[in-house]
């Protein structure tokens, strides 16, 4: 067993105990310590085993903090270039459970910006600023090649332009396959700006599952979990293309980690997918859903966890009035979505 599927199978012990307190902040864990693999960081042994504190409800997350920082305060002359490398993913993935146990968000740049500021703040010297240089990056998935970044002075209004763009956009009545689709573009192009010098995978994801969160998703914390390298691996090939060797921009890979995140799809989500060298017709192909729109499959989401649950605390969940959570499971059950089962007051939700 290497160490990822340890401290996985550690932590998912909480969530087969079904105790809804232990398994909302396992998950959460789970995302927070998967998403360090982005960068090939690996957590410590001591931050599992505060994080488990965290989990049974021994100390808060200000307490881990402080746990933390002293761990690798002690250890300070004595740091290796792993317990550095621990040192990042422990301080950040606390940082990130952080952030996503708030409620807060405001969807603009300066939220972007923000997220990477309390994300690496003490880690990076630059956390919280926009890179002043052009760069790239050699990409095992493009054997070596690089992506095409955002020129560092076009930076900031290229986001502006983005976030407006977005912030406009409705996903009303949209399918759930064009509204997967959309948002697939939304963060691959925002993520292709890099706006940040290092962490800018990291603080796109965590800004992605806290605007997902607006919608009403409860997100399948398992895929970013898992993932992580796959997530980025996708962005990249979203964003490149080499017209002499026939290569385009490929939004398949991320749309099939995104219905995976929103809809607990099972696509096979293997790094060597994405590779340009790999025999695309092998891929399993993109899940069709044109009957369900964004809000709707949110609603099913939740169904699906307790098919007892009342409408209001459906509203609830995904942040809608009681009202309009009526009227939009009245179409649902018209379209043939749901159905409702041994009447209203104790029959239960079916999904068809």
């Amino acid at each position: 067993m290497n160490k990822k599927e340890k401290w996985s199978l550690e932590l998912s012990e909480y969530i087969m105990q079904g105790e809804p307190s232990r398994v909302e902040k396992a998950k959460t864990w789970e995302t927070a310590i998967g998403l360090q693999e982005v960068d090939g960081l690996k957590p410590s042994k001591y931050l599992i085993e505060t994080a488990k504190e965290h989990i049974e409800g021994n100390i808060d997350l200000r307490e881990v903090e402080n746990r933390i920082n002293n761990y690798y305060k002690v250890l300070d002359n004595r740091k290796t270039e792993e317990l550095e490398n621990s040192e990042e993913a422990d301080k950040v993935a606390v940082r990130i459970t952080e952030l996503l146990s708030e409620k807060s968000f405001n969807f603009n740049p300066t939220e972007l910006i923000n997220i990477h500021k309390r994300l690496f703040s003490g880690v990076y010297k630059h956390a919280g600023k926009i890179r002043e240089y052009n760069f790239t990056k050699k990409e095992w998935v493009l054997n070596d090649d690089t992506v095409v970044y955002a020129p560092y002075e076009t930076i900031l209004p290229t986001l502006q332009y983005d976030f407006l763009q977005e912030k406009e956009f409705s996903y009303k009545d949209l399918s759930l396959e064009d509204s997967i689709k959309h948002l697939c573009r939304f963060t691959s192009d925002i993520w292709q700006v890099h706006p940040f010098c290092e962490g800018n995978t990291r603080t796109t994801a965590v800004f992605i599952i806290k605007y997902l969160k607006t919608f009403g998703f409860n997100i399948n914390n398992d895929v970013f979990a898992e993932h992580s390298w796959y997530f980025r691996n996708s962005l990249v090939r979203a964003n490149y293309k080499n017209f002499e060797m026939s290569i385009f921009e490929d939004i398949s890979f991320l749309e099939k980690f995104f219905y995976n995140l929103l809809t607990n799809a099972n696509f096979e989500l293997k790094n060597r997918f994405t590779h340009v060298n790999y025999e695309q017709s092998a891929i399993q192909g993109v899940l069709k859903c044109n009957r369900c729109t964004l809000e709707e499959q949110a609603i099913i989401n939740i169904i699906k966890v307790n098919s007892n649950i009342k409408q209001e605390e459906v509203a609830k969940v995904i942040g809608k009035s009681l009202r309009t959570v009526k009227t939009r499971m009245i179409e649902m059950q018209k379209k043939g979505l749901i159905a409702r089962k041994n009447g209203k007051r104790n029959g239960e939700w079916t999904i068809l």
